[in-house]
C-alpha cells in the first residue's frame, strides 16, 4: 500500500512539474521586430544579405534565452518585401506597425526608408536602417538610427581620395535618380570640385536601365580621366562592360553598392579597375571581423557579402537596448538606443549622435585587380 502510495505521489509530482513546465514555456512572451528590404528583383541580393544579418543577431539573442522585464522572451523577425520600391515601402511600414512590432531592422534603400520612416516615427516604434541618404536622419525624427556611414562622409572622401589620391582631374557623373544614388553623387561631386577636380559632364538614367550606350557615347566625346557612377551593381555592371566596349578607358568608380561579389560576376573583366567606396574597415580588419566570418559561414555556409555585419551590430544595438531598460516598449528603451556605446563586429564603439547618425565611421576605398576587391586605403573612423 505504502509503495503504492509513493508511485502515486511520485507521479503527481512529475505531473505537477510538467505543468509547471507547460506553465513556464507559455510564459515565453514573442516579441515582433520588423524587417524589410528588396527581397525579390534585381536588388534581391542586397535584401537576403541584409536579412541574414539580422537572422543570425535574432537567432543568437534567441539561444542567449533573454528574460526582459522579468519575462523570457523569444525575439521573432516579421519580414516583409518591399521591393526597393517606396510606396511598396510605405505600404508595408504601415502592416508592420499595423502588426505590433516592437522595433524595426530596415529598410534598405533610402527610397524606401526615407516616406516609411515617417509611419514608423507616428507610431514611436525606433528604426534603425541600412539607408544612407543624408535626408534619413535630418527629418527631426527621435526614432532614426544608422547602420551605416551616411553619404555625407562616404561622398566626400571618394570626391577627396578620386582627385588627390587617384589623380583624375576630368571627371564624368552618372547617377540614377534615386535618393540614395544622386544623393552620393551630390556629395561626391561637391568634394571633387573642392579638390580640384572639373566635372565635364552630368548624367543621368534609372535603377532598372541596362543599357547606356547613348549616355556613355556622349561621355566619350568629353574624355574624362574618370565616371562616376550613383547606384547599384545592377547598372554598374552592364555600364562598364559598355564603356569597355565603346573603348572608354576611364574607370568606374562607385558606392558601396557596386562593392559586391554581383558586380564582379556580372562584369567579368570589364570590372578591373573599377574603385568603390565603402562605409567602415575592410571585414578582415573589423574588430569583431574574424570572428563574424566563422559564425556566418556556420550558419549560412557562405561567405560574408558587404552588408550583414552592419545589419548584425544594428540588430544587437536594438536587443542591448531593450535589455539597458529592462523593456520591450518602444517608449521607453528608445532613451536607451540613442545612448548606445557598445562594442561590435564594426566598430571598436558603436555610438550613434543626437540625429542617430554613426559618430565612428570611416570609409575605405577598394579596387578590382584581377577579377577581385582589393583594399586601397581606409580613411576616418576608430
Amino acid at each position: 500500500m505504502q509503495h503504492k502510495m509513493k508511485q502515486l505521489a511520485g507521479a503527481a509530482l512529475v505531473a505537477a512539474m510538467s505543468l509547471a513546465g507547460t506553465a513556464h514555456a507559455q510564459q515565453v512572451e514573442d516579441v515582433k521586430v520588423g524587417f524589410a528590404g528588396p527581397m525579390t528583383g534585381a536588388q534581391a541580393h542586397y535584401g537576403a544579405d541584409f536579412q541574414n544579418g539580422i537572422t543570425l543577431a535574432v537567432e543568437e539573442e534567441n539561444a542567449s534565452k533573454p528574460v526582459i522585464g522579468g519575462k523570457p522572451v523569444h525575439f521573432v523577425l516579421d519580414s516583409a518585401d518591399d521591393q526597393a520600391d517606396p510606396r511598396t515601402g510605405t505600404t508595408v511600414a504601415q502592416k508592420l506597425v499595423d502588426d505590433g512590432i516592437k522595433g524595426m531592422l530596415g529598410h534598405f534603400n533610402s527610397g524606401t526608408t526615407i516616406p516609411a520612416s515617417r509611419i514608423y516615427a507616428n507610431a514611436g516604434i525606433p528604426e534603425i536602417a541600412m539607408a544612407t541618404a543624408p535626408e534619413y536622419t535630418q527629418q527631426g525624427f527621435k526614432t532614426t538610427f544608422r547602420m551605416m556611414t551616411s553619404d555625407t562622409q562616404q561622398g566626400s572622401v571618394a570626391g577627396t581620395f578620386a582627385v588627390k589620391n587617384l589623380g583624375m582631374k576630368k571627371i564624368a557623373i552618372v547617377d540614377d535618380r534615386t535618393a540614395y544614388g544622386q544623393g552620393l553623387a551630390d556629395q561626391f561631386e561637391k568634394a571633387a570640385k573642392a579638390s580640384g577636380g572639373a566635372i565635364v559632364d552630368r548624367e543621368f538614367t534609372n535603377d532598372k536601365a541596362v543599357d547606356f550606350k547613348s549616355i556613355l557615347t556622349k561621355l566619350k566625346s568629353v574624355n574624362p580621366d574618370l565616371i562616376y557612377y550613383g547606384g547599384a551593381d545592377s547598372q554598374a555592371a552592364p555600364m562598364v562592360k559598355q564603356m569597355r566596349e565603346l573603348g572608354v578607358k576611364a574607370p568606374l568608380m562607385g558606392g558601396e553598392m557596386v562593392h559586391t561579389p554581383t558586380f564582379l560576376s556580372l562584369a567579368g573583366d570589364a570590372a578591373n579597375g573599377t574603385v568603390a567606396s565603402l562605409a567602415g574597415l575592410p571585414l578582415d580588419q573589423m574588430p569583431g571581423g574574424a570572428d563574424y566570418i566563422a559564425r556566418y559561414k556556420k550558419r549560412f555556409n557562405e561567405d560574408v557579402q558587404t552588408y550583414s555585419p552592419y545589419a548584425y551590430d544594428g540588430a544587437k544595438a536594438m536587443f542591448a537596448a531593450m535589455k539597458k531598460a529592462n523593456s520591450t516598449d518602444p517608449a521607453k528603451y528608445l532613451p536607451f538606443l540613442a545612448k548606445t556605446d557598445m562594442p561590435a563586429v564594426t566598430a571598436a564603439h558603436l555610438e550613434y549622435d543626437g540625429k542617430g547618425d554613426l559618430k565612428n565611421g570611416g570609409i575605405t576605398l577598394y579596387k578590382v585587380v584581377d577579377g577581385k576587391w582589393t583594399t586601397l586605403q581606409s580613411v576616418g573612423g576608430k
